[in-house]
């Protein structure tokens, strides 16, 4: 929160933007969420454990962290006490931080999929360590949220600051003040954001040059010629089939690299440098990062649901209520060719 405030107008349209985007980040992930639990083919891909934990953490994000900063920043005001402010600061930096390693678990589980043998990603995809992994992106983020903050360990140092900052009072309003010192902001950017950051932009590396190398191998087989004859046409069908498929693919990694570097960057950017600065951010800019990052949790139904053909299949029967037309064709009437999840495993990923 900031001591700047905010015009009428100005909180007019922050109230109608934050609505919007608490509502469709609400609506997104409990479209996710139920769809998994109706559509038994969803429940069967490793995959979907993975964004259904995503959506339940974004869930809380849109119902228990963004309805009270919305409601700060347009009153200007914090009127919940300074406890219940610990405990909001706490769930913030809890949730927004298993969203963000959600995220990267799953960024590993494409890269098992499909830049390793099916045997090989089986191995490592046990449901064993497929808890582990969940478990871990809940249990991690504990450690840089409730513990130190309800400790203090990041106001050490700077404990006058925030207290001048708490009160203004030339408007006698209070705020939910969280400053952050410089251990703290280092080591919270760095597991929070960082090292996760890291770790995608290399399996999603891999994934988007594995692509384009399947890409490129399938259209120098096409240029090679094949057989016409019924037999063989079928074969052709599916490398053109995979071609696109795996082309989709690295605009697909192009697309969620890019909106996750667009909605988290500039806020551990700046919350690694504020400290260093002695803390002159301006407080309307903090708040535009720390607005930006939320709508993240928005976006990644879309991301990394409805660009699935089989979300958007159980999306459509859950709103339909149920509408025939939209339902799996019969597996005996189907002429499809064979999936790619049966070579590289990328097929239920990111079709």
């Amino acid at each position: 929160s900031s001591s700047e405030g905010f015009g009428v107008a100005e909180k007019i349209v922050l109230l109608t933007f934050i609505s919007a985007v608490i509502l469709m980040a609400i609506l997104g992930n409990l479209l996710v969420m139920v769809a998994v639990c109706r559509d038994r083919q969803l429940r069967k891909i490793k995959t979907n454990y993975f964004i259904v934990s995503l959506a339940f953490a974004d869930l809380l994000v849109s119902v228990l962290v963004m309805p009270f900063g919305a409601i700060e920043l347009v009153q200007d005001n914090w009127i919940y006490g300074e406890m219940f402010c610990l405990v909001r600061t706490s769930l913030d930096v809890l949730l927004t931080t298993a969203s963000i390693l959600h995220l990267c678990c799953i960024s590993l589980d494409r890269y098992y999929a499909i830049c390793c043998q099916p045997l090989v990603y089986r191995n490592k995809m046990t449901p064993l360590r497929i808890a582990v992994m969940l478990g871990g992106c809940w249990v991690i983020p504990t450690f840089i949220s409730f513990l130190p903050i309800m400790q203090g360990w990041n106001s050490i140092g700077i404990i006058d600051l925030i207290q001048q900052r708490q009160f203004n009072k030339a408007s006698n309003s209070t705020y939910c003040i969280f400053m952050v010192n410089k251990p703290y902001a280092i080591t919270c950017s760095v597991v929070a954001f960082y090292i996760p950051f890291l770790l995608m932009v290399l399996a999603y590396y891999r994934i988007y040059v594995t692509a384009r190398e399947h890409a490129r191998q399938i259209r120098v087989l096409q240029r090679a010629g094949a057989p016409t004859d019924g037999r063989q046409h079928h074969p052709d069908q599916h490398s053109t089939h995979r071609m696109k498929t795996e082309t989709k693919a690295a605009k697909t990694l192009c697309i969620i690299m890019g909106c996750f570097c667009l909605c988290w960057a500039p806020f551990f950017i700046t919350n690694i440098v504020d400290p260093f600065i002695n803390y002159t951010v301006p407080g309307k800019l903090w708040t535009a990062f720390l607005w930006l990052g939320y709508i993240n949790s928005g976006l990644n139904p879309f991301l990394y649901a409805f660009l699935n053909k089989s979300f958007r299949r159980a999306f459509l029967i859950i709103l339909c209520c149920g509408d025939e037309r939209y339902r799996r064709p019969s597996i005996l009437g189907q002429t499809v060719p064979c999936s790619t999840t049966t070579i590289n495993g990328s097929t239920h990923v990111l079709r």
